[in-house]
């Protein structure tokens, strides 16, 4: 069995979503999984995905722009699909349901030809991850986790709504990069300021720590906050801002010191929401935004 390594290995549920923004309909591709595999593989990085989808939406992993031997695509009884109604000019606010659910992921679904510096757990919801897979996964690499795939539940009506990682204390010294926004940060830590709840985040023990927000980027390591701004001139693209950011991140942060993958990222996913879909830009278009505009 011949090896494959990677920079990053990103496991999720790829997403047909059913956008709804000022009356209009939009159906595209969406999940964690999709837009941060993109991103991090258009600025160089070597990628491997883990997905499941029904066998009839196959169709659907050719909008992925990494080759198919990259792709783990495992079959599901359902695709996961969600639709986003957005309630604000700037898409902050939105109700979102789960029109259906994929299969969750087992460690058994994990290749055993797979080595990577860092395994991304790129979930959308609660359920998706066996929890074990965090601490099996921590021996093999380092994990990166969003917490959205932990937090985000199916409730009544199939409406989701953020509950707090019950076992959050026991996976979080697991964790070597979470990644959180404004919202879920209070709901995990109690706190509204999020230099305080990246914090407590960090003493229950994830190592590196990135709350996004519709204004700036922060990073918090134990030692030292850094923020950096969002500069985006037009929100068209904002679906799939938190993943791409933080899959930028971490693909970056390998061999380069916070505070330059901090810009790169925030410069990265500010000119990725100019435009619908994943960022599938170059290095140099990113090089000249931060000339541009930082």
């Amino acid at each position: 069995m011949k090896i494959k390594k990677y920079d990053t290995f990103v496991m999720g549920h790829i997403s047909i979503d059913e956008n709804i923004y000022q009356g209009e309909i939009v159906k595209e591709i969406g999940g964690a999984v999709f837009y941060s595999s993109c991103a991090s593989h258009s600025i160089g990085h070597k990628i491997g995905i883990l997905t499941k989808l029904s066998q009839k939406d196959r169709k659907y992993l050719e909008a992925f722009n990494i080759s198919k031997e990259d792709i783990t695509a495992l079959d599901s009884r359902n695709t996961t699909s969600i639709r986003n109604i957005y309630h604000s000019e700037d898409r902050e606010r939105r109700t979102c349901t789960a029109l259906s659910i994929a299969d969750p992921f087992t460690i058994d679904d994990i290749p055993d030809n797979i080595v990577s510096q860092i395994y991304h757990f790129a979930g959308l919801i609660s359920g998706e991850f066996n929890n074990e897979m965090i601490k099996y996964l921590h021996n093999k690499g380092k994990v990166a986790l969003d917490v959205q795939g932990f937090l985000r539940t199916v409730g009544k009506n199939k409406e989701m709504i953020f509950k707090d990682w019950k076992e959050k204390k026991e996976y979080l010294p697991y964790i070597d990069y979470l990644k959180t926004d404004a919202a879920e940060a209070e709901i995990m830590t109690g706190s509204k300021d999020r230099k305080k709840a990246a914090e407590m985040l960090f003493d229950w023990g994830a190592k590196e720590i990135m709350i996004t927000h519709n204004k700036e980027v922060l990073i918090y390591n134990g030692k030292k906050h850094y923020t950096c701004p969002l500069k985006p001139r037009n929100l068209s693209g904002r679906t799939g801002r938190g993943d791409t950011c933080f899959s930028a991140y971490i693909t970056e942060r390998a061999d380069k010191e916070i505070e330059e993958v901090l810009l790169f990222a925030a410069a990265l996913v500010s000119l990725k929401m100019e435009s619908p879909g994943p960022f599938k830009r170059t290095r140099g278009e990113v090089e000249e935004y931060i000339k541009k505009f930082y």
